[in-house]
């Protein structure tokens, strides 16, 4: 549950009040308009009387409902505070009256940003005078409506338009109160079978434990000799400490270790592709989230500049003070990946995917292919070799020598590559080592993981 809460009285937000006549204030003024034209040209001084007092009433009537202002608090609650694309969250909107007037004759609707649905104008019932420092009874009125949103992203609901009428039903007018408060829609995240693809080169779903046999390894610990122990395993440091034999025992590790690397470039003639990457989105959230719960530190790894990265600045932002190319590289281009473990790194990963978009590429520095050409690869890149997926919409040249130049750092190295992958960034890839799965926009995302096992049982 997510809830925000706002204390407004009438304070205008980014919609703007209005204020208009209803459909019988209408009749009045136009009415009136015509009743005063008609006693101007005949001289009719009791028509003209008329005349004037339908429009002074229609006037009187506006001049009520603008200078007669609410004085509301509005609390919006979502339930889930954050949802999954294609599900339903429910908006609870509480409203208390803080005049010491009763309000009669409200009605109430929300605004929201594109693609979210909300009802129309509605009535509100009476709420009792309020009064401060304590709650009356009556005086707070508690709506609910449900959303359901079909794609991922951030949408702004509210702010909570309230709108009256004039005692003789002639003018309306709706205020603005409270603030928009976001939404957040994550990624849809499909389960996937866990005999899928082998994580290492063991057996399918069941991941084979890391092992370090490096003796300046902290995943070694020490323990006293035991008849029958090999004397290689003897760690002379240890043993100098302690005074005694000590020898080198393992400690597996609890988190091992993946790659994910997520295509979020525009096309190589700017093309959006917008429907095979919302696709992407939801197979690299599923991968991920398949990953995480299987125990793995995954390192998200993105082609265009980073947005991932916890509390990196947004390009664009005039207030943040940031290096100018902070976030514009890419993630094999010098900026750091973004490091997710555990059920906190689920939460915040596909958070974090639900505002991903496809930016333009970057820039590349002068030097930059003779960098990966000559074999010295940027320090995001290096590391030992751990399994590494791809996902890729439309990648360019750069990215595809990039990518091949990776190969060595992954195993298994699995690309899942939509049809909108040239053909030649396709050839390189799979020259390169690379286990390339085609996959389109009408592709399931645990077809084309199953699709990943099978490819990869067969070359066995």
């Amino acid at each position: 549950m997510s809830m925000t809460r706002t204390d407004l009285t009438g304070r205008r937000g980014r919609a703007r009040r209005l204020v208009r006549p209803t459909l019988r204030g209408a009749v009045f003024l136009g009415l009136g308009a015509v009743l005063f034209a008609v006693a101007w040209v005949y001289d009719e001084r009791d028509l003209l009387f008329v005349a004037g007092l339908l429009l002074l009433v229609s006037a009187a009537a506006l001049g009520f409902v603008l200078v007669h202002p609410l004085r509301v608090a509005v609390t919006r609650t979502f339930r889930p505070g954050t949802v999954s694309a294609g599900l339903s969250a429910a908006v609870t909107i509480q409203i208390r009256n803080l005049a010491p007037a009763p309000m009669p004759g409200l009605r109430w609707r929300d605004l929201a940003a594109r693609g979210v649905a909300v009802p129309p104008s509605q009535p509100l019932r009476t709420l009792a005078p309020g009064w401060a420092g304590r709650t009356a009874a009556g005086d707070t009125a508690v709506v609910s409506y449900h959303v359901h949103t079909t794609r991922r992203g951030v949408y702004p609901i509210g702010p909570l338009m309230l709108g009256r009428t004039d005692p003789f039903g002639l003018a309306y007018s709706e205020w603005p109160v409270g603030a928009p408060h976001d939404l957040t829609v994550t990624p849809r995240v499909t389960a996937l079978p866990g005999n899928g693809v082998s994580i290492t080169r063991g057996e399918g779903s069941r991941h084979e434990r890391v092992r370090h046999l490096d003796n300046d390894s902290d995943e070694l610990i020490a323990r006293e000799y035991r008849p029958g122990d090999p004397m290689r395993r003897v760690n002379w440091p240890a043993t100098a400490r302690h005074g005694e034999i000590m020898v080198r025992q393992e400690e597996q590790r609890s988190h091992p270790e993946a790659r994910l690397i997520l295509d979020t470039t525009r096309g190589g003639h700017g093309a959006d592709h917008d429907t095979e990457f919302e696709v992407a989105i939801e197979l690299a959230a599923s991968i991920a989230v398949h990953l995480l719960e299987g125990g793995f530190r995954l390192d998200v790894v993105e082609l265009g500049p980073c947005q991932l990265v916890p509390g990196r600045s947004r390009p664009g932002d005039p207030k943040a003070r940031h290096d100018p190319d902070d976030g514009r590289r890419g993630g094999l281009r010098g900026d750091e990946p973004a490091s997710f473990t555990g059920p906190e790194g689920v939460l915040s990963l596909v958070d974090a995917l639900a505002n991903v978009v496809q930016r333009d590429r970057p820039a590349r520095a002068r030097g930059d292919d003779d960098v990966w050409d000559s074999g010295h690869r940027p320090a995001p890149a290096l590391g030992r070799q751990i399994p590494g997926f791809a996902v890729l919409v439309d990648i360019g040249t750069g990215d595809t020598r990039d990518l091949a130049a990776l190969r060595g750092l992954c195993q298994p190295a699995v690309a899942f590559v939509f049809d909108t992958v040239s053909a030649q960034a396709l050839e390189r890839l799979t020259d390169a080592g690379w286990q390339c799965v085609q996959v389109n926009a009408a592709s399931g995302v645990a077809a084309a993981w199953a699709q990943a096992g099978l490819d990869r049982a067969e070359t066995r």
